[in-house]
């Protein structure tokens, strides 16, 4: 096993584990208890409760989907179920990214977070159609690789949580926090995934010029 992929796989379990918990916090909106909602929005929600849970519901399937579809393992002796979990995702994908255009001038932050949560969800339906695509055309490498910048958007409601409750801990405005959180956090996991995939792409270069 090379370096690259004793240090890959610790970082996919963190990522699991963050997702799944994320996850199973989001769906307790499902409950329909005001109480989970978040304090300024809870009149919001209520009235918008299609939208809020389109793009829940479908945020929840892709968390808790994406990490597996990434695991090399699924795909290699399993390639049935990788083919079915994909096409979940990407129904997923759509709930939750229409869902979120739909949401999105309701936010909390103002016009800022407005364009920035609806900037997230076109990417969203972006990246993951370039996936759909290359997948259909048979150019498993770009499919890949696009569906690698799918899920960094996807884990971004991971991350945007991680920066709330890191930034306001240290007495930052939460509204503050929440407004720059929102264009920050999917740069921030877009940055990371394409670092990852650089990586990847050179740690395979590096074993195709390896002398035997």
């Amino acid at each position: 096993m090379s370096m690259t992929s004793r240090l890959r796989r610790p970082g996919w379990v963190v990522m699991t584990v963050l997702a799944s918990l994320v996850a199973l916090a989001s769906a307790r909106y499902f409950t329909l208890d005001p109480a989970t909602f978040i304090p300024n929005q809870v009149q919001t929600y209520l009235a918008h409760l299609g939208p809020l849970l389109l793009h829940v519901g479908g945020g929840v399937v892709a968390l808790a989907v994406g990490p597996w579809q990434l695991w090399t393992g699924l795909r290699t002796r399993m390639p049935a179920l990788h083919r079915a979990l994909g096409r979940l995702y990407v129904a997923a994908v759509l709930a939750a990214a229409a869902g979120g255009l739909l949401l999105a001038p309701l936010s909390q932050g103002g016009p800022v977070a407005h364009l920035a949560f609806a900037t997230g969800a076109v990417g969203l339906l972006a990246v993951t159609a370039m996936a759909f695509v290359a997948i259909r055309r048979r150019q498993i490498a770009a499919h890949r690789a696009w569906m690698v910048r799918s899920y960094a958007l996807i884990f971004a409601a991971v991350t945007f949580r991680l920066w709330l409750g890191g930034l306001t801990a240290l007495g930052l405005p939460f509204e503050q926090v929440y407004a720059s959180g929102a264009w920050t956090v999917w740069f921030l996991d877009l940055f990371v995934a394409e670092a990852l995939l650089g990586a990847a792409a050179r740690a395979r270069r590096a074993a195709v010029t390896m002398p035997a």
